[in-house]
């Protein structure tokens, strides 16, 4: 708020809070207030609305929604002193997610932790004012809260903090609250919560957007990661129904790691988007990078088949291949594990013997028995393409945070006589070692792993990864150029996949079902390492 409309100095030093843990990373000012230029303009001269912000941590945005309201409603009450206390005690509530963070920002909103005290702006009778901090239990069924899915060991005793946050455990609005309409929702929830020892984190924004939503406010803006436009764990359901939501009017992308929350490592960015109950319609998608708008169209989320493209040039671009194809590489995939043998699997011999069957693990050759595959045994003797089932995780960027990505491993074509582990895929079968050369150099295309990148957000590859891309006639071979061409490409949108996508290699064995990469020597022979679950680096 501004010093001069309180007559005392009040530094703004929310800019530079750092993060407190995992769920307690405080918005940044500017990004607050670029979230809020996304509601409509009257609601900054609506003094009968009544906004939230069920989880706050430092109290930024109902500082920055006041400091708006304050000059909005100046022609409707030209007091400002009645207008403040207007503003502060009957328009702005919320509930911090600790006890902490109320303390936080209540200072931030009141001027005071104390809001029933001498320094508080606005007097109120209870010191927590309309920002309290609500305890909350969690209801926890076979270790896990059935209502946010933290694991029992959070419980640690009322001395310390339990995580269990009110908004999403029937604890806030309060009783007194429950006739309460909330207008406007705003915030930046908590993203995650520890799972599985702290190995795993479990995100737990999207239970935050759909109570937010339950409530039926006229507008929500909202930040969250940006990873459930294609993957998270446990949000398949989240995501079909924000792709589904006709009252999703914004959705500003933020892909850039660090760009919204500086030392603040998010996979994948974060997004921030404006939901609008009487609104029904397309969204109007717009990348944001470095606090500047790159790119922005209006689109249809259901058009990405069960993902949001995040790239309004690649939604583009699908939309033309989709157009003249008919059939998806996605069918030609094997299961996961296609022999059935996992990527460690241990019972394979080092060296051949009579009738044995070569194994291709990630970083070696084995050798099993036929009987050893539990699945697909007459796929030994076809002629295959492998294509590893991980890849690089995170998607690089240059310094103007454009993508610059590997996306794929290399393929493997491999002549007929052998099997793999878990490690790869089986991408695909021939009759002979010329289609299956060229659909190797196929799935290397700049063209192909363009078409992959927007249902990628992890390292680990899957068939449905290839929705988007064609399959085609492989008697012949395909370049990017023959395929630029053949979906009537322009030269810009050629140059933006030449740009965005990296050289890949193809690792041939059309003479041998035993990749030499494989053996003494090769690229990828790692002597005496028996796990090969990691993902191929990026060339």
């Amino acid at each position: 708020m501004s010093p001069t409309k309180f007559g005392q100095h009040i530094p703004d030093i929310l800019d530079c809070l750092a993060q407190l843990s995992n769920d307690e990373v405080p918005t940044p000012p500017a990004l607050a207030r670029a979230m809020l230029d996304l509601l409509p303009v009257h609601v900054w001269s609506e003094p009968d609305y009544v906004w939230l912000d069920p989880f706050s941590k430092s109290g930024v945005f109902l500082r920055e929604v006041a400091t708006r309201l304050f000059d909005g409603l100046a022609d409707w009450e030209p007091d400002f002193i009645k207008r403040r206390e207007h503003v502060l005690r009957n328009m702005l509530f919320g509930t911090s997610i600790t006890e902490m963070t109320g303390i936080l920002s209540r200072r931030t909103l009141y001027c005071s932790a104390d809001a029933s005290g001498t320094h508080s702006v606005v007097r109120f009778d209870d010191p927590q004012g309309n920002l309290p901090f609500v305890p909350a239990e969690h209801d926890f069924v076979n270790g896990r809260c059935r209502l946010c899915n933290a694991p029992s060991e959070l419980e640690r005793g009322k001395a310390k903090e339990n995580f269990a946050y009110s908004f999403i455990h029937d604890a806030y609005p309060t009783k007194e609250m429950v006739t309460m309409k909330f207008d406007v929702i705003v915030g930046n929830p908590p993203f995650q919560i520890d799972s599985d020892g702290n190995t795993r984190t479990m995100p737990i924004y999207q239970k935050f957007v759909d109570q937010a939503i339950a409530l039926d406010p006229r507008y929500v803006v909202m930040i969250t990661p940006s990873r459930w436009f294609s993957g998270g764990l446990g949000l398949d359901d989240y995501r079909a129904r924000m792709i589904a939501d006709r009252r999703v009017k914004i959705l500003v992308d933020n892909p850039k790691i660090y760009d919204c929350f500086p030392g603040v490592k998010i996979r994948g960015g974060v997004s921030y988007f404006l939901w609008d109950r009487e609104y029904s319609g397309d969204v109007e998608f717009s990348t944001r990078i470095d606090g500047m708008i790159r790119s922005k169209a209006v689109r249809d989320m259901r058009d990405g088949e069960g993902v949001l493209i995040r790239d309004n040039r690649a939604a583009s671009i699908v939309a033309q291949v989709r157009q003249r194809s008919v059939r998806s590489v996605e069918a030609e995939f094997g299961p996961q594990v296609p022999f059935g043998l996992r990527s460690n699997y241990g019972d394979a011999q080092d060296v051949p013997f009579t009738g044995s069957i070569p194994v291709i693990f990630g970083n070696r050759m084995g050798y099993v028995r036929p009987e050893q595959l539990e699945r697909n045994h007459l796929w030994v003797d076809r002629w295959k393409v492998l294509l590893p089932s991980a890849s690089s995780g995170d998607t690089p960027m240059d310094e103007q945070g454009n993508i610059v990505d590997v996306v794929l491993g290399a393929p493997i074509a491999v002549a007929p006589g052998s099997a793999c582990t878990q490690t790869y895929f089986v991408a695909g079968m021939f009759p002979d070692a010329e289609q299956t050369e060229n659909y190797a150099n196929y799935l290397a295309t700049k063209f192909v792993r363009f078409l992959v990148l927007p249902r990628k957000t992890t390292q680990h590859i899957t068939p449905d990864r290839f929705r988007f891309v064609p399959m085609l006639d492989m008697t012949r071979p395909w370049t990017d150029e023959d395929l630029y061409r053949h979906f009537g490409l322009t030269e810009d949108e050629r140059e933006y996949i030449e740009r965005t996508i990296k050289p890949r290699s193809v690792n041939l064995s059309l003479d041998s079902p035993i990749p030499a990469s494989h053996l003494p020597g090769g690229s990828k022979y790692r002597p005496g390492k028996h796990v090969d679950d990691e993902p191929e680096d990026d060339e």
